[in-house]
């Protein structure tokens, strides 16, 4: 079918103003930091529900017509690259959120769905959805999903997959498969859902889901915590969780040369401890009484100091202290705009192989003469380390030269090329080094039977 027929195809059913063609087309990106890069795509789809993505499907099945779905565009794996011959689904006009069922604490949305909407409209009905990270204010549930995101708060909620009772999605050939039940138990043979949950749009496009909610917390109480090495971040860690009784939520781990970037100039966060300690750790912990809550942190905070487990610390007062503490924490435009080309990772590996892992690959690094600065930083309580890298040139060789360096001793460490950013076009030839053969086997079985003509996401 030609680009006229198969665009007079979607006119029988998309209004014009759903239709993006030529010039529309390159005003738009593929990515939210790319927005000089025109899209390249033969087509853009703005569909309204679950039906029109059926159609969709449905006539680019029949011609063999490759789709990319487009959501918030914060994937960092190349998930949502184009190609010319490309049509893309954008999912932005499926943002509504359709019900907040307080009794049930659950949340039906549809797929465009921004999570920060999201986690506000739990708010109102004073409930929680957990999931947070800093695109929040772009990221599409949908997308989300798909890549099954963890974010700053997997140590006490878990990923995304934890959190989806229920899932709509429209398969390669236009199927519409509805799991969309609100029961958190379900054991009536195998969990359809969990074939569309991580595996980035390749099986199929989700369209709607049923969100787990849980009850508000009452408090919320950070603190910033200075270490002398990593052995002693792994005993504070225990001895928090050991003495919180189950709310502590977040523990976000900085070395030195992170923590000093993000609270230098240009940053306008201040450092809130000197920038001489070689670890930091921001924690954060969500209870049922605020001031209690505070001080039993505070008194484990002045305990550890008095037995030499850390070397010093600092409450958040006062909800606008709280606030720029995880501002530094997420504010990671202030050390990927230092870099004059960015390069992103997001590793996982056992937990107490994370210390001499970061100190080897910082090393290895440091013999690489086109390479500027190194930013490792973390979710270390789940294993998962991210590095920003900067570097003098984009050049491809360059490319390879630092993913050898970062992924190669991940096999050995049984450790994961992607802890939640998914695999994308970026990733695709390391998968190896965290799946079996039989495992990728397995996973080509599922395309080929899902999505037998590859016209899905091209991952």
């Amino acid at each position: 079918m030609s680009s006229r027929d198969l665009i007079s195809e979607f006119r029988q059913f998309l209004d014009a103003g759903q239709i993006l063609l030529e010039g529309q087309v390159r005003d738009r990106f593929h990515h939210i930091w790319k927005t000089d890069e025109p899209l390249r795509a033969k087509a853009v789809l703005l569909p309204r529900n679950t039906e029109e993505i059926s159609k969709i499907l449905k006539i680019c099945n029949s011609c063999d017509q490759t789709v990319v779905v487009h959501g918030g565009l914060t994937n960092l794996v190349g998930g949502t690259e184009t190609n010319p011959n490309d049509v893309v689904i954008s999912m932005e006009k499926l943002s509504a959120i359709e019900e907040v069922d307080e009794s049930g604490r659950s949340m039906t949305v549809q797929a465009g769905a921004v999570l920060e909407h999201i986690q506000l409209a739990a708010q109102e009905k004073d409930l929680l959805f957990p999931l947070n990270f800093g695109a929040k204010g772009s990221a599409q549930i949908g997308g989300i999903i798909s890549t099954n995101a963890g974010g700053l708060r997997v140590l006490r909620y878990g990923m995304t997959r934890n959190l989806i009772l229920g899932l709509e999605a429209v398969l390669a050939d236009g199927t519409i498969i509805s799991s969309l039940k609100k029961i958190i138990k379900d054991n009536s043979a195998y969990d359809v859902k969990q074939l569309f949950i991580g595996s980035e749009g390749t099986l199929g496009v989700i369209t709607k889901a049923i969100l787990k909610l849980n009850e508000a917390p009452k408090s919320r109480n950070s603190a910033f915590v200075a270490l002398e090495n990593y052995p002693q971040v792994l005993q504070f860690l225990k001895y928090l969780d050991q003495n919180l009784s189950g709310t502590l939520s977040g523990f976000e781990l900085f070395w030195n040369e992170s923590y000093r970037a993000l609270t230098s100039p240009p940053s306008l966060n201040k450092p809130p401890l000197p920038q001489d300690y070689p670890f930091y750790v921001l924690v954060e912990t969500l209870g049922s009484h605020q001031q209690n809550d505070k001080q039993r942190l505070q008194d484990l905070l002045e305990k550890a100091l008095e037995e030499g487990l850390i070397l010093d610390a600092i409450p958040a007062h006062t909800a606008a202290e709280l606030q720029w503490f995880w501002s530094v924490r997420e504010d990671l435009d202030v050390i990927i705009n230092q870099c004059n080309h960015d390069q992103h990772f997001d590793i996982s590996l056992p937990i107490p192989a994370i210390g001499k892992y970061v100190s080897s690959i910082k090393q290895a690094l440091a013999n690489i003469a086109a390479l500027e600065t190194c930013y490792p930083f973390g979710h270390v309580a789940d294993g998962n380390i991210h590095f920003v890298i900067g570097k003098k040139n984009d050049s491809q060789e360059l490319v390879d030269k630092i993913n050898e360096v970062v992924y190669q001793p991940l096999q050995r460490l049984g450790g994961s090329v992607s802890a939640e950013h998914g695999i994308g076009l970026h990733k695709k030839r390391y998968l190896n080094l965290s799946r079996s053969p039989q495992e990728i086997e397995l996973m080509k079985t599922l395309k080929r039977a899902l999505d037998p003509k590859g016209i899905l996401n091209r991952n």
